[in-house]
């Protein structure tokens, strides 16, 4: 795919969608960090459900820590992995208190030392808490980087630096968000919903499919 075709990609995107957001409920950077550690392999719906009944009575590093484990459970428990994600935001809460005076770090290597964050969670947080030029790549945008042909790679971190390579500028900061809705609402996984799709005579996918 050349430069001009992924400019004109964005350019509908944008606008489309001037000012994409995350589904994600969040108020602070720390409520957002918490909830994209609850959405690994679960859906942005199920945990805003659950920080809607968590989130009033704890949304700090302290208030969190001290539900501790089980009282953190109760409020989780819908969420998949559940038990082990419960484990991870209540040791990350202690090392936020302990080491950053219960603040959200900006720098992706402090981040990625917190328990349950790895890199796609860390890239979600800088870019979207943050307004870094980052790129999380979850499997939709995976899927949709690889499908369009905007940037292919055999694995999420090789598609990452080639969305960061190939996005204009311009776009990158909201890059992520586009991608991540179009690969969720148009560019799904099983049928694709090309006849409905914005860029579909920019897209290099050759299964393209009609809509029923």
């Amino acid at each position: 795919m050349n430069k001009l075709k992924r400019i004109e990609i964005f350019t509908r995107l944008r606008a489309e969608n001037p000012n994409p957001e995350t589904e994600l409920e969040y108020n602070s950077p720390f409520e957002l960090l918490v909830a994209v550690t609850l959405s690994a392999q679960a859906t942005d719906v199920g945990v805003n459900k659950a920080t809607r009944k968590l989130f009033p009575v704890a949304n700090t590093p302290e208030t969190i820590a001290n539900l501790g484990v089980d009282g953190l459970k109760e409020y989780i428990k819908t969420i998949g992995l559940y038990n082990s994600k419960a484990n991870n935001v209540i040791k990350a809460c202690n090392i936020l208190i302990d080491k950053h005076n219960s603040i959200v770090p900006e720098t992706r290597e402090e981040l990625e030392a917190l328990p349950g964050v790895g890199r796609k969670t860390a890239n979600v947080v800088l870019n979207t808490a943050f307004r870094q030029p980052t790129m999380a790549v979850d499997t939709h945008i995976f899927r949709v980087s690889n499908r369009t042909a905007i940037a292919k790679g055999k694995d999420v971190v090789e598609v990452e630096k080639r969305l960061l390579k190939f996005i204009p500028d311009e776009f990158i900061m909201d890059a992520h968000h586009w991608l991540i809705l179009h690969g969720r609402y148009t560019c799904v996984a099983r049928k694709p919903r090309c006849g409905s799709c914005i860029i579909e005579d920019l897209c290099e996918f050759k299964q393209k499919v009609g809509n029923d």
